[in-house]
């Protein structure tokens, strides 16, 4: 049966099944290592999912959200979703509760599902919102709570599942949020389907026939981890951990600890690891550089992996010994970064997407000399680029659905014929290799592959009454391990009195105060670093949109 006309309920049977007592999702906990297998991940799913059905009566259709950090209950809450029939939401646990609130007045969810770090939120929100009736804890029981844990409900793992069309939505993810509308990107069972079906294919390039261990370091909110580290890994029968820190030492201890193979990254975390290698070289003896300088030289030119391990058997012993490679996504991939782990001997290859798209489009898995190429695109999308604007444009059952509750904004990046207006300025060579040279569209990219709405953050510096005129964008840096990528702006025109009743240097306090007060309300990464003060207004066009080129122009001169 191909993959992507199977029904999901059937599917998720079948992997169970095939799979049943194999280790699906682990993580080290304070009591040592928590693992379910596929048949644990099974019941623990069934049993929320009766619970839901039966006992709190939700309705097929209506929306679950998920607030947590990644681990391994997030991934039965999923299942326990569609079971239900039920549409996930998952959410970013980093958000402040006024950009969460603003999330769930847009999508209206009956249940949440939280770890015990957010309950408090969430009994916050819930006073607020009257569409969220139930909150259950996905965490074991706590002694210092008064929600419900998931592992308390009944053992009831047979009930009448829900099927739904393939058609219909299956995940909301919120690439934005907060003031001004919400933008939700639907993600139909269709869509899913595509991308397993498209990701088995690269994957059976990249890591053939075996089980491989997996270590996971993305938020199960993003989409990329969702799709790639969750369920297509959980498709071919991998094992997939998480960890509860992101620094080096922790990952590494984990990598040694369950022989992880494999890994999906963002950039930003392949040049921190980069700089740990080589902070630690340059803490080493004179002759220990020397000769790391000598065989790095020499593995240039070796294409044998096998060969390349060896030669540097001790840092690969601090991966564990089994570490292979890895895909890069989020963010584009510093071609210098690359070429460092492959020299090494471990894999890197560099995928592109956006969640639109579901949201991989393409995973460089035969041209990987070509580190700057993303690759070609899966199996199933075709990918063209426009005459006029180069902007890279795709079509394929990947696409998704729609933005939640916003037609027109739909219709501004899906045209009548189907095709996705990516924002992203792209080449595309004569083998349909992929590069993407640029972006159209004024989103910021940060380097650990967050993506910031420039009008988000504006809308939220607007409020003050001593603001004129506020343009947020992004700046390159140069140099260090964050080369390449950008960080936030906000270049602020203020009211002309102002500069008449304080000084320059008052009011630069000020300002600067000003917009660290209102930042508050956005989560942490969305804030401005970069505070600029312009006398002038800003330059704009005739329909008196602010023309960002140049005023990016006027704060880098």
């Amino acid at each position: 049966m191909e993959l992507r006309k199977q029904n999901i309920l059937s599917f998720l049977e079948e992997k169970t099944n095939l799979y049943a007592d194999r280790i699906a999702l682990g993580m080290r906990t304070q009591l040592g290592w928590k693992e379910f297998t596929y048949q644990g991940v099974g019941l623990l799913s069934r049993k929320l999912a009766y619970y839901m059905i039966n006992t709190l009566q939700v309705k097929k259709g209506e929306k679950l959200t998920i607030l947590s950090e990644s681990k391994p209950e997030f991934g039965a809450c999923v299942f326990a979703s569609i079971l239900a029939g039920m549409v996930t939401v998952p959410l970013d646990n980093k958000l402040t509760k006024y950009e969460l609130h603003s999330i769930l007045s847009d999508c209206e969810p009956v249940v949440m599902l939280v770890s015990q770090s957010c309950a408090a939120t969430a009994l916050e929100l819930q006073k607020e919102l009257p569409s969220l009736k139930y909150i259950l804890v996905i965490d074991e029981p706590s002694y210092n709570s008064d929600l419900t844990s998931i592992y308390e409900l009944p053992n009831n793992y047979e009930g009448k599942w829900r099927h739904r069309a393939s058609k219909s939505t299956a995940l909301i993810i919120y690439t934005s949020g907060t003031t001004g509308k919400p933008k939700g990107v639907e993600i139909t069972f269709r869509n899913m389907f595509a991308q397993l079906s498209d990701l088995q294919v690269a994957l059976d390039v990249i890591l053939p026939n075996r089980h491989i261990t997996v270590l996971s370091i993305l938020p199960m909110n993003h989409l990329f981890e969702l799709t790639v580290g969750f369920s297509t890994f959980l498709n071919i029968g991998f094992s997939v951990y998480y960890t509860q820190s992101l620094k080096p030492k922790d990952i590494l201890s984990v990598m040694r600890d369950k022989q992880v193979e494999f890994m999906i990254v963002v950039p930003a975390f392949l040049k921190l690891l980069k700089t740990s290698i080589e902070n630690e070289l340059a803490n080493s003896s004179g002759i220990s550089q020397v000769l790391f300088k000598i065989m790095y030289n020499a593995a240039k030119f070796i294409p044998c992996y096998t060969l390349k391990k060896i030669m540097f058997g001790k840092i690969h012993d601090k991966f564990g010994g089994h570490f292979e490679g890895c895909i890069s996504g989020g963010a584009p991939l510093d071609t210098g970064v690359g070429k460092f782990f492959e020299t090494i001997g471990i894999k890197v290859y560099q995928g592109y997407g956006l969640s639109e798209a579901s949201p991989v489009v393409s995973i460089n898995t035969d041209k990987r000399s070509v580190l700057a190429s993303v690759g070609r695109p899966l199996s199933s999308l075709t990918a063209k680029t426009d005459p006029q604007t180069g902007e890279l444009l795709l079509k394929g059952p990947s696409v998704m659905k729609g933005y939640h509750n916003q037609p027109e904004m739909t219709a501004e990046v899906i045209d009548q014929d189907g095709w996705l207006h990516t924002g992203d300025v792209a080449e595309i060579d004569k083998d349909g290799h992929i590069f993407i040279t640029g972006r159209i569209k004024n989103m910021i990219v940060l380097s650990g592959g967050k993506k910031v709405l420039p009008e988000e953050v504006e809308t939220a510096l607007e409020q003050s009454p001593y603001f004129a005129e506020v343009c947020v964008l992004g700046v390159s840096r140069s140099g260090g391990a964050k080369d390449g990528t950008e960080d936030i702006a906000a270049v602020i025109v203020p009211h002309a009195q102002l500069y008449e009743q304080y000084d320059e240097q008052t009011l630069e306090k000020l300002v600067r105060s000003e917009v660290k007060t209102l930042s508050q309300r956005l989560t942490s990464y969305k804030r401005p670093i970069n505070i600029i003060i312009n006398k002038e207004p800003l330059p704009r066009t005739s329909t008196r949109k602010v023309k960002r080129k140049e005023v990016k122009e006027l704060i880098t001169v």
